[in-house]
């Protein structure tokens, strides 16, 4: 194996030729199961909701604490994970996450669903960041389409996941959410085979090199702060909004609209699923144009749509909300990747910080609503959120550091 391997392993923009799009699909296979089984938690609100008698701050709290606990360790491990990689840690991670899922099943007050969750959100920060290194290492250069495989498979098992408690939780109640360990058990199997393969490329290279810290582009560190704040209220915004969608969506269709529990899970499968298209098509326009302008088009550009969407019929609600999640989704993994590439030394510590500040953000942009929702109405909060988006213009003063191509 070529020598610039280590180069890799640490996030040099520098790789080995071909792109391990092997690895890559069962990374993005894992993703799937892993969020899939994260989704179910929103998914299970109105159930636990009507059996423990919960109010929205509640259920906002649950989301916290599960949303804090798959962010706040993230960076951590991410940073570890860059200075001293392990390969078996993703099958690890997993394991928590199984524990979690059986605990939740079973548990029978406030107490034990938060600390249930928090398992959860445990498996999740040990699995995202050494994923999101896995992916760069087989990406062969094409880093926006790496990202965006792994991300998609996130994405598509955060939309199966309300799909499936739909199908399964909501008819059978809380105890059928033990079925999805089945889908922890997979995914820490498969983790299993990419460590032995992750572990084959450690074993290649020499541990004692160390990858110098460069710059982006001839930027400097004011330029690079600048440009990583920028992105952090990118996150903001996009999380924030999405937060509202996932956690109160189906509260809000309830409300306005009058359908059934099982009807909103559909309906919110729906925004789901096409936020999973919508981040693999970033991730093509990315590599391709330049991830500057796929952040701006995706934040600022999603908001028309969002506007529009409390005042409209249920059809034409969901309309938007399907235009709203294949237009704002197809930002995330191009602000990882230019996130990264601002300091390519350190793939995992900013890949943690992202995906913490992703989750982290999501959980406190839950409670909040939640918060206000008992103190407003659901109706008034998604109005509310709607307008995140325009936050995006901020895009425009992103540095250009990566030229658009045409081919």
């Amino acid at each position: 194996m070529k020598g610039n391997v280590f180069d890799k392993i640490k996030g040099h923009p520098r790789v080995a030729e071909g792109t391990a799009f092997a690895i890559l699909f069962t990374m993005g296979t894992c993703h799937l199961l892993n969020d899939m089984i994260q989704s179910v938690i929103p998914a299970l609100y109105p159930l636990l909701k009507d059996n423990f008698g919960f109010t929205f701050a509640q259920i906002g709290v649950i989301t916290l604490v599960f949303q804090l606990t798959s962010s706040i360790f993230q960076p951590f491990i991410g940073l570890y994970a860059d200075r001293h990689p392990r390969p078996y840690s993703l099958s690890l991670g997993m394991c928590f996450t199984l524990v979690g899922l059986l605990a939740l099943a079973f548990a029978g007050n406030f107490l034990l669903i938060l600390l249930s969750v928090a398992l959860i959100g445990c498996g999740s920060s040990v699995f995202h960041p050494e994923a999101s290194r896995v992916a760069q290492i087989a990406s062969g250069g094409r880093k926006s389409l790496a990202q965006s495989i792994f991300q998609v498979g996130g994405n598509g098992g955060s939309a199966i996941g309300p799909l499936l408690a739909a199908l399964i939780v909501i008819p059978y109640g809380q105890h059928a959410v033990g079925w999805f360990a089945l889908a922890a058990m997979l995914a820490s199997l498969l983790l299993a085979r990419v460590g032995y393969w992750y572990s084959l490329v450690l074993r290649r290279i020499d541990t004692r090199s160390r990858a110098r810290q460069v710059s982006a582009n001839g930027l400097s560190r004011g330029a690079v702060r600048w440009a990583l704040g920028i992105l952090v209220l990118m996150i903001f915004s996009k999380y924030f909004f999405n937060a509202c969608m996932t956690s109160y969506f189906t509260f809000f269709l309830m409300d306005k609209f009058g359908v059934t529990v099982q009807q909103s899970q559909f309906c919110l499968f729906s925004y789901l699923a096409a936020f999973a298209i919508g981040t693999l098509v970033g991730g093509f326009l990315g590599d391709r144009y330049g991830r500057k302008y796929v952040i701006l088009f995706s934040i600022l550009g999603a908001a028309p749509f969002t506007l529009a969407m409390p005042y409209l019929n249920l059809f034409w609600t969901l309309v938007m909300a399907i235009v709203t999640g294949l237009v704002i989704a197809s930002a995330f993994s191009a602000i990882v990747v230019y996130a990264t590439d601002l300091m390519p030394d350190k793939v995992g510590m900013i890949a943690g910080i992202f995906f913490g500040l992703m989750f982290g953000l999501g959980g406190i942009g839950s409670a909040f609503f939640g918060w206000l929702a008992d103190v407003t109405s659901v109706r008034f909060i998604f109005q509310v959120s709607t307008w995140l988006p325009l936050l995006g213009v901020v895009a425009l003063f992103l540095p250009d550091i990566q030229p658009s191509r045409k081919s």
